[in-house]
């Protein structure tokens, strides 16, 4: 990207409830020369959005576009380096935007966790590589723990010497958070196109789906997500589902295959939630596994849905601000090697983790794709947070208070 832009960076979405904490995460850590703008489709609700910001964001540009405007959205892309979007559901509304970005060579990311909206914006990755254009998807809770969580231990292995990544696990072992208005929106529609697609049901079940080339990776039979409770003797604990497991891990398996397999030819990847060892662990993962079916059986049928409807947030909804200041997660990451070598990678944070912490990750990937370019990997195309940021994003986030660690255990 040689051409002088206007902005740095666009925050797509500004007005929305986890735009305007991303818009509030930049006005008070980029730095001071940072060129950002509000972008969104009501200038009023813009310039309201930017009187409630800190002072540093009194004089931030404000672009208004629509995703229902092609020419709007190739406007926007054409005037800044990065477009940071918050506007979901991704795959309603989010391909016009990524095409924009594609057409002009500009940086993209998001928060999906939608794998139908993945899995149709991966065949434009040579289009995109050959415009130089990153298109980087899940920069938030979905999916940086667990994709930087897996890079970091790959990182660990082949300094050490020891190996390929084989059996990694990652295990939530503390979570305190509020579900997603926009992800709540997100599993609604792709409930409905696994109820009108056999194609889209095909998609959702295939644990490569979001390879770049399905052909060259294993069958998936024996790598199938959690879906209820067990003793996970490796682990020395019960386990259970965790609801984004579907999702992230088809992240970092297409992590895997853009680096060209570095993870090793065994890496074999799931997630769970971690219940403990003691003698309520069962029932409290029975309980865990029984909220989630209820919940995606819930949604499916119009009846329960309806009922659903008036108590789940909706897009824009949020929690107040004391309870997002509460929350946090804590994730362990476990891997073994070829050599069986054995290591665990730590990610936490403080902040609820769809709301603050998000708003975090996702400010800092912004920021590090504008500020950060002699720093990130000289690759294009739609990428994954690892395969985009690797160790550029992995300092910033420490630098915001966000652990990531990695250790050898001793055992």
């Amino acid at each position: 990207m040689s051409e002088q832009r206007d902005h740095d960076i666009v925050v797509f979405g500004a007005t929305g409830f986890v735009g305007k904490l991303l818009a509030g995460h930049l006005a008070e850590h980029a730095p001071a020369e940072a060129r950002i703008a509000l972008g969104g489709r009501s200038k009023e609700k813009l310039e309201k959005t930017r009187s409630a910001l800190p002072d540093a964001a009194r004089e931030w540009p404000l672009v208004v576009a629509d995703s229902s405007d092609p020419e709007s959205l190739a406007a926007l892309a054409r005037g800044t380096q990065v477009v940071a979007t918050t506007v979901g559901p991704y795959h309603k509304s989010g391909m016009p935007l990524v095409e924009a970005c594609i057409d002009a060579g500009t940086d993209y990311c998001d928060l999906t966790g939608e794998v139908l909206f993945v899995a149709e914006t991966k065949e434009r990755h040579d289009a995109a590589a050959a415009s130089g254009a990153r298109i980087v998807h899940s920069v938030g809770f979905d999916s940086i723990p667990s994709d930087l969580g897996v890079w970091l231990l790959y990182e660990a292995a082949q300094r050490d010497g020891a190996g390929d990544l084989e059996d990694t696990k990652l295990v939530v072992t503390a979570m305190k958070g509020a579900p997603s208005g926009g992800t709540i929106a997100s599993m609604k529609g792709t409930i409905d196109e696994m109820k009108e697609s056999k194609e889209a049901r095909r998609t959702l079940g295939d644990p490569y789906a979001l390879s770049p080339d399905r052909s060259a990776e294993p069958d998936g039979r024996d790598e199938g997500d959690r879906r209820g409770v067990g003793r996970d003797e490796d682990l020395g604990q019960w386990v259970g589902p965790f609801v984004m497991a579907a999702y992230n891990t088809r992240i970092v398996r297409r992590s895997n295959a853009l680096l060209d397999r570095a993870y090793g030819p065994n890496f074999r990847y799931q997630e769970v939630t971690g219940l403990g060892t003691g003698p309520l662990a069962p029932a409290k993962g029975a309980g865990l596994a029984a909220v989630l079916t209820g919940l995606a059986g819930g949604l499916a049928l119009p009846p329960t849905r309806k009922v659903l409807d008036r108590v789940l947030p909706d897009p824009g909804e949020g929690p107040s601000e004391e309870s997002r200041r509460k929350g946090f997660f804590k994730i362990k990451v476990h891997a073994r090697t070829s050599s069986g070598a054995r290591y665990v990678a730590r990610v936490a944070a403080q902040g609820d983790p769809g709301y603050n912490a998000t708003a975090v990750m996702m400010g800092e990937s912004t920021l590090c794709l504008a500020l950060d370019r002699e720093k990130l990997p000289d690759r294009a195309g739609v990428l994954t947070p690892a395969t985009a940021m690797n160790g550029a994003l992995v300092d910033r986030l420490r630098a915001a208070g966000m652990t990531l660690e990695v250790e050898r255990d001793p055992a």
